[in-house]
């Protein structure tokens, strides 16, 4: 027989497992009751979390029935319009942008729209108003004049601007205290009109240089990603290669700048996929814009997207990346290297400009997306 103690203990397992047992049940009642069996709630709550958005972001973004029904191409009989999943997280901002009076005028926010884009909010949608121009546009100097003149001040909207004209940031290198991106870009008589002439310190290749080791005639398309005011752009319209430059206006009207060069500009940020289809690509480059400042998984994802537009055989350009000298062999090389990129050109140099102490250095490499077995 057993004894009294084991008669307990076996009534107290039991008990315990009861008790496991009617919770779980009891668990499993109240998520399939409140839950599971009552989509009317579900919608409800589905509606008042969409509620608070705009009626034009409603409009843009909710599904549009296909006026001919089902399409092949579509595999749907709706088209769904696309914007960045993040929109929705910023409510306010997304709801003075998209608050105007529909076939107006559009407001005058050119900072907001920028601050959704570089928070991810990446399409922007579309909206039905027009923007602002200039009140007294003057028409951009023709090609070839137009590569190397700045343009007129009456060519842009300058409100979302520190400067008022252009002569303001010609020289605000020289006279503004204080941070901006890409200083001395607008001058197009100061460092600008030496980039990329000739190989110099090793790290700056020359365009030419680059251009050579490859066929003549076969580097004929490409993209620059966030290539300031477009002069590596320009280098190569010379050279009759057409380049899109990715640019966002970061104190300055560096789209409207790149197009009045006669270049095509492209207002994107840095964390959207790029809008090209797989292997089309003959060259692409990026100075400075990629370093250690992004968050190492989305630079990955990005050299990724780059080894994807380029076609089989086709040249990265990666100018004067920067990191810290341990970062240099224990993240980035490793790092470039699993994209599957062919070394042509792999240089490094020290970078001095915040002083020796800091142990910073540029990388300049020139990389083959590989003719075979480039998958």
């Amino acid at each position: 027989m057993g004894s009294p103690h084991s008669t307990r203990s076996l009534s107290m397992t039991l008990f315990y497992l009861f008790i496991l047992l009617s919770s779980n049940l009891l668990t499993l009642f109240i998520s399939t009751t409140f839950y599971a069996s009552n989509p009317a709630e579900n919608i409800l709550i589905a509606t008042e979390n969409t509620i608070s958005e705009p009626p034009e972001f409603i409009a843009f973004t909710s599904p549009k029935d296909l006026p001919f029904g089902m399409n092949s191409n579509f595999d749907s009989d709706k088209i769904y319009s696309p914007v960045g999943s993040p929109c929705s997280l910023f409510r306010d901002e997304i709801t003075r942008y998209m608050s105007y009076k529909v076939n107006g005028s559009c407001p005058d926010d050119e900072l907001l729209a920028q601050k959704l884009l570089l928070k991810g909010c990446e399409p922007l949608p579309r909206r039905r108003c027009r923007p602002a121009a200039p009140a007294d546009y003057a028409e951009p100097d023709p090609t070839p004049e137009s590569f190397w003149s700045t343009p007129s001040d009456s060519s842009v909207v300058w409100t979302a601007y520190a400067c008022k004209n252009y002569a303001c940031l010609i020289n605000r290198k020289r006279n503004q205290k204080g941070f901006d991106d890409c200083k001395d870009c607008f001058d197009l008589n100061g460092r600008e009109k030496t980039r990329w002439v000739e190989s110099r310190n090793g790290i700056d290749f020359g365009i030419d240089d680059v251009l050579s080791v490859k066929k003549a005639g076969t580097i004929r398309i490409g993209l620059d990603i966030g290539g300031g005011v477009a002069t590596f752009a320009v280098r190569m319209r010379e050279r009759n290669i057409t380049i899109i430059t990715t640019s966002m206006n970061l104190n300055g009207p560096f789209n409207s700048f790149i197009a009045s060069r006669g270049v095509v500009p492209m207002y994107i940020s840095i964390s959207q996929r790029l809008p090209f289809f797989d292997n089309t690509l003959d060259i692409v480059h990026s100075m400075h814009v990629l370093s250690n400042w992004m968050p190492t998984t989305l630079l990955h994802f990005l050299l990724f997207d780059i080894y994807r537009v380029l076609r089989p055989g086709g040249l990265f350009w990666l100018d004067r990346f920067f990191c810290v000298e341990d970062q240099l062999e224990e993240v980035y090389t490793p790092l470039v290297e699993s994209v599957g990129f062919t070394r042509l050109k792999w240089v490094i140099g020290r970078k001095l400009d915040r002083g020796p102490e800091l142990r910073e250095m540029y990388l300049s490499a020139l990389l083959e997306k590989p003719l075979q077995n480039s998958w």
